[in-house]
């Protein structure tokens, strides 16, 4: 014990490790009411954790090459040692990662996480979501299958509809007038790289988090409120150590996510199509268009959105306006919601229904955006695109309207 102490202190002279330790894991007091919504964080960094290992481990065997990139993947399929299994976790924790962070954001919007003094917070986790967004994209060509290709090509071609710059921007981000083996070695970096560039981010957003500290789902600030507690004098009334007693609960969290995450990745990898689509597993062929192309289902809402909107003089410039609006628009949300409380808990059911008609309005447009274009498609598109904006854009009407309850000075167990 006398020479751990003395190696500890050793460290500690050169590098502030205990510091460290106590400021964001034992002396970081978190409120004592968190529930199940409170296990995304944790898990959305142990997807990216297996992201990053697994990416690793597969770029070893892949070749970033538009004749070979194929082969490389079926290659370690059947002939690296647990290469299926690596490639399916990864495949699987793409899903998986957009599942935990599309749960988290709902917890924010139900428990006001982005409101004051937090807003710094959730701008940084939009810029996550958006890194997340970019690097399943740059991965969504690597496997050189039909889909990849030819979803890509639709993807990337979007960039040729904006005016004047439309030509030149697609060439750019291409790196050739078609997709072809540049657009694949470029991808193929940027994919590799933006992970570590995530991880940079999640820890930005974890040290902003700690400055203004941990929301919960009464939405009162625990720092505020009245302090002195077992374990220190200073500390808020109303919190407890993060260490042991939540990374003790994340640790039942991640049982449980991993027990699932094994389900998938063991019996059903493909899920039906939705995380990998069956013409993937056919070579990429430039002459052979797919009979109908769609992007991942974790990008089907924002799909279905973009064909929402009519062209205009054959462009489709409009559509890709209102697709990048709808994400940009969550960056403003701090400042839409003008409810006196934070929490649904406390909020009105003016604020309850439309924020569940949102999520039902999100699925439907996740659905719409997997399947082939009809009038009436179009139509319910159409109708869930109007209702996804209304839903932020009328929050300083609905949010300020609505009859709240009384917020306990207190947070409750």
């Amino acid at each position: 014990m006398s020479m751990m102490k003395n190696f500890m202190g050793w460290i500690d002279d050169r590098y502030p490790m205990t510091k460290v330790w106590n400021e964001h894991l034992a002396e970081y007091y978190a409120p004592k009411n968190f529930n199940f919504w409170y296990f995304m964080g944790s898990l959305g960094m142990l997807v990216l954790v297996i992201q990053i290992v697994t990416g690793v481990w597969l770029a070893m065997s892949y070749k970033p090459d538009a004749e070979l990139a194929f082969g490389s993947v079926e290659y370690i399929m059947r002939d690296v040692d647990w290469g299926w299994l690596i490639r399916y976790m990864h495949s699987t924790g793409a899903s998986a990662f957009f599942v935990v962070i599309y749960l988290h954001m709902f917890r924010g919007l139900m428990y006001g996480s982005y409101r004051k003094p937090r807003e710094l917070l959730w701008i940084i986790g939009v810029i996550i979501y958006l890194a997340m967004m970019a690097t399943a994209f740059f991965g969504y060509l690597l496997p050189w299958g039909q889909m990849s290709y030819w979803g890509a090509q639709v993807i990337v071609n979007l960039f040729s509809a904006v005016p004047v710059i439309g030509p030149d921007l697609g060439v750019w981000v291409r790196g050739d007038y078609v997709i072809s083996d540049a657009t694949l070695n470029r991808f193929f970096a940027l994919h590799f790289l933006l992970p570590f560039l995530l991880a940079a981010l999640v820890f930005i957003h974890i040290v902003a988090l700690h400055k203004v500290g941990s929301n919960n789902p009464d939405g009162i600030e625990i720092k505020k409120g009245p302090k002195g507690n077992r374990w220190s004098d200073s500390a808020p009334a109303d919190g407890i150590p993060f260490h042991p007693y939540y990374s003790v609960k994340d640790i039942a969290g991640v049982a449980g996510f991993l027990f699932l995450f094994s389900v998938v990745v063991f019996f059903a990898p493909e899920m039906g199509g939705y995380f990998i689509e069956h013409p993937n597993f056919e070579p990429a062929n430039p002459l052979k268009t797919p009979e109908h192309i769609a992007p991942v289902w974790y990008f089907t809402p924002f799909y279905a959105i973009l064909r929402a909107v009519p062209s205009i003089a054959g462009s489709a410039f409009p559509g890709v306006v209102a697709m990048f609006a709808s994400i940009l628009v969550m960056f403003f949300l701090p400042w839409l919601d003008r409810s006196p409380v934070k929490s649904i808990r406390y909020k009105g059911s003016l604020y309850k229904i439309m924020l569940w008609l949102f999520v039902i309005d999100f699925i439907i447009l996740g659905y719409l955006g997997t399947q082939p274009t009809t009038d009436l498609y179009k139509l319910m598109a159409q109708i869930g695109t109007i209702y996804y904006f209304a839903f932020f854009f009328l929050m300083p009407i609905y949010s300020k309207m609505d009859k709240t309850k009384p917020v306990p000075e207190r947070v409750t167990e």
